[in-house]
């Protein structure tokens, strides 16, 4: 797809933005990346991968209450979201597990960490520890993307460069906002995601990451992924909410079959983004599960 700016896009990202908001900033292989690392400095470090949409912000909930817990954090935006740069490359798996790898190994963090990835952040976690089968103690997926079959509307629009940059191009910012909409069950906490990312969505670039990133990582069809990663000395733990319209919880079942996790937990009444909307519950798993296993 041929880089654009949609409408409504009428800012550029550049160091005067980037000084105005809270957080620290890398530059990586692939552009300036947006983390912040944080919490008690002795603390195992949890790394919190996000999904296809989000912003750092996403997990602030979820990391006050880990630090309460003795965690340390490393939270970052993928490429294209929230204020890390928006590239003109194809967004494929690699950009974004080479964006990881990098940022773990730039800010020196210690061998003892625990990675959790939420939707399509729950794969890039999966790739990086293929990668790098060492490179976590656990790993926690929330409402994981990746194991529904490829719609076959978005194989024929986006398989095509020039349909689907008319499409994105032209309807783009229709087909987002439908799409924010099946992510939170709760309409406050809806409102408030959307206020979160609306703000990123006007620079330059950010529809064309979107549906970049659609077309060229691999969203669906991924359960060697999941199995290959089943198969890692890893202990993993996973979490679904019932409510989930995104990555519907019927493919559960699958999950634990192909990746074989210590533990699972059913979320009642919560949409597709467990840790926004559950995040006391989400942080408080995370720490039990993150404790050495003799403490478990």
């Amino acid at each position: 797809m041929k880089y654009f700016a949609a409408s409504g896009e009428d800012r550029r990202l550049d160091m005067t933005v980037r000084k105005s908001l809270r957080g620290s900033y890398i530059r990586l292989s692939g552009g300036v990346t947006h983390y912040e690392l944080t919490g008690p400095e002795d603390g195992d470090v949890v790394v919190l991968t996000g999904g296809i949409t989000v912003p750092l912000f996403y997990w602030d909930a979820t990391v006050a209450v880990l630090h309460e817990h003795g965690l340390r954090t490393l939270t970052y935006s993928a490429y294209g979201r929230g204020y890390s740069d928006r590239v003109h490359g194809s967004y494929d798996e690699t950009l974004f597990v080479d964006q990881l790898t990098e940022l773990v190994e730039a800010v020196g963090l210690p061998p003892r960490r625990h990675l959790a990835g939420a939707s399509m952040g729950a794969l890039v976690a999966m790739s990086y520890l293929n990668e790098h089968p060492t490179g976590a103690s656990t790993l926690t997926l929330l409402g994981p993307a990746g194991l529904s079959p490829r719609p076959t509307a978005l194989k024929l629009l986006l398989d095509n460069d020039f349909t689907g940059g008319l499409l994105a191009k032209h309807f783009g910012r229709r087909i987002f906002e439908s799409h924010q909409r099946d992510n939170v069950a709760d309409p406050q906490l809806a409102a408030d995601l959307a206020e979160m990312i609306s703000d990123a969505y006007q620079y330059e670039g950010s529809l064309y990451a979107f549906f970049d990133t659609l077309q060229h990582f691999g969203l669906f069809d991924r359960a060697e992924l999941y199995r290959r990663t089943g198969a890692l000395a890893v202990p993993a733990m996973l979490m679904w909410g019932t409510e989930d319209q995104v990555t519907p919880i019927d493919s559960m079942d699958r999950v634990q079959t192909l990746l074989k996790p210590q533990q699972c937990y059913v979320v009642e009444d919560c949409g597709h983004m467990v840790p926004f909307e559950r995040p006391a519950l989400v942080a408080d798993k995370l720490a039990a599960f993150a404790a050495p296993t003799t403490d478990r």
